[in-house]
């Protein structure tokens, strides 16, 4: 199977505008909500998308962190290197406030499920939403379901989705494809 482009430049920008309006949709003027990306891919996403968000409402003061959830995994203990967190740079409190989660994939929900965790470090949420740029939607592990979406993407379990950010790949495209393809 040759690999597959799901989302190209323009069209994630599209994606972004159409995100970032569901969340004001629903959060006004972000007074009681903050903004979580998760590290390390989501933040690239997280960055686009609070960017986005103060181009559209400047007077807005949108709280945005970034959380790391390595030592909140269920499998971190099984892996034989040893691991590297990426920091975690949350300076406010999510005490009874509405949190936004934000990942670049979400496909078996465990990600999701440390973030939970991590999160609770910084206060008790009143709400937790989650969005993410593709749904892998099959293949669940956990039962985690995205509120805001910007593709879903039906695939098989030998099938994996890369995510290229133009920060640190040069391109902002995203592709669907089996490990064994040498197009990318």
């Amino acid at each position: 199977m040759d690999a597959k482009i799901i989302l190209d430049s323009k069209e994630l920008n599209l994606i972004l505008t159409r995100l970032c309006h569901q969340l004001i949709e629903n959060h006004d003027d972000f007074s009681n909500s903050v903004i979580l990306s998760l590290q390390p891919r989501g933040v690239f996403f997280g960055n686009r998308i609070a960017k986005t968000l103060r181009e559209i409402l400047p007077e807005a003061k949108i709280n945005y962190g970034k959380l790391d959830v390595t030592f909140y995994r269920d499998d971190f203990r099984r892996r034989n290197e040893v691991l590297v967190p990426n920091s975690t740079e949350v300076d406010f409190i999510i005490e009874n406030k509405k949190v936004i989660l934000i990942d670049d994939v979400l496909y078996t929900g465990r990600t999701i499920r440390a973030a939970l965790d991590a999160m609770l470090a910084f206060g008790r949420p009143e709400k937790v939403e989650l969005m993410v740029l593709i749904d892998r939607r099959f293949y669940r592990h956990l039962p985690v379901k995205p509120d805001y979406v910007g593709r879903t993407v039906d695939s098989v379990s030998s099938e994996k989705v890369k995510v290229f950010w133009n920060e640190t790949d040069g391109k902002d495209r995203i592709i669907l494809f089996t490990p064994n393809d040498k197009k990318q």
